[in-house]
């Protein structure tokens, strides 16, 4: 039960850093999409430059998981079509909800109680997608 309440903890204060840094705000993710503002792209950019250094030294240190094994990101399938398409899906709903789905809790917790409309979706769409993943061309 100790490690959930230093995984919790964490989680609070990313929260906190997304919700100050204005990366869950409907209007940041607005100019984004119209190309207004590099506002959330260099917070996108900093988060994905930052993961790659931590792996990376995450990698070289031999830091282990909670679990006790090593840390490695399994090799995905090689394709353009569908990463295109999946992408574009992504972007669509985050488009149409003004919210990417990581912090769609947060925004519970300042008071956006709209998205549990799109946290319904999201669990619906997750619901549908796991019936139909054998019919899928993966």
């Amino acid at each position: 039960m100790g490690k959930y309440i230093k995984f919790f903890m964490v989680g609070i204060f990313f929260g906190i850093v997304l919700v100050k840094s204005e990366a869950v705000s409907w209007y940041r993710i607005y100019e984004m999409f119209k190309f207004q503002s590099f506002h959330m792209y260099g917070i996108i950019g900093t988060a994905v430059i930052t993961g790659i250094i931590l792996l990376k030294l995450s990698e070289k240190r031999r830091i282990k998981t909670t679990e006790g094994t090593s840390l490695r990101v399994p090799l995905k399938d090689r394709g353009f079509t569908r990463y295109i398409i999946g992408g574009s899906i992504f972007g669509l709903g985050w488009a149409l909800c003004g919210a990417c789905p990581g912090p769609m809790y947060i925004l519970i917790g300042t008071g956006v109680w709209s998205i549990l409309i799109v946290i319904a979706a999201a669990l619906l769409g997750t619901y549908v997608y796991g019936l139909l993943k054998d019919k899928l061309p993966h």
